[in-house]
């Protein structure tokens, strides 16, 4: 059985679009639990087996996943499904470039930038927000999407915190209509309705 605790309007919800786009929703139990949101509101959920509290946390008959990307990875392939690039597949090596960046250089430059955060290591080690809009404008400039002419799982992640906070997002004309087009799916309008009928059924 797979089992997804989620915490409505957080970082997890991207997990519940991609089941969304995935059409295995109905194959997944997800499991409302508590939490500890920005660092000073609610409390920690014993029902919740992240051993940091948090969410999303995945578990598959045993086998534990945690870190968004690293859950986008295993549905993709447990499931073998488009939104995702299979071994074997020549854009699979971009599919896990992007997936990776997100963990290791983009939420952590997004952060700092929120934070006010400042320090020639950080950014010599992670870059700045200029390179990541940069970064995004080259692979952006001749296709639609991360990784050519079709949505996916890359897409999917590294716009969430674009969807989530627009103010960020970069003066660029490619960029943004690669914003616009993500935004545009579906299944974000069916994963806030998802969201929204979860925290009623809680209230």
């Amino acid at each position: 059985m797979l089992t997804l605790y989620h915490g409505p309007n957080t970082r997890s919800s991207s997990i519940i679009q991609l089941l969304i786009e995935m059409d295995v929703l109905d194959q997944v139990d997800i499991r409302v639990v508590g939490l500890v949101r920005q660092g000073q509101f609610g409390t920690p959920d014993p029902a919740n087996p992240h051993p940091e509290g948090k969410v999303p946390f995945l578990d598959h008959d045993g086998t534990l996943i945690r870190e968004r990307n690293a859950i986008i990875l295993y549905l993709t392939d447990l499931f073998a499904n488009p939104m995702g690039v299979q071994i074997g597949d020549a854009r699979r090596g971009s599919y896990l470039s992007w997936l990776a960046y997100y963990g290791n250089v983009f939420e952590p430059v997004m952060v700092a930038h929120i934070a006010q955060i400042e320090h020639p290591a950080f950014h010599s080690t992670f870059r700045g927000p200029q390179e990541l809009y940069a970064s995004l404008a080259r692979t952006l400039a001749h296709q639609p999407y991360l990784l050519g002419d079709t949505y996916s799982a890359a897409d999917l992640l590294m716009v969430s915190p674009f969807l989530f906070m627009p103010e960020f997002a970069p003066d660029n004309a490619q960029v943004t209509a690669w914003i616009e087009r993500c935004g545009a799916r579906p299944s974000i309008k069916m994963m806030k309705e998802y969201d929204a009928d979860l925290l009623e059924t809680a209230a």
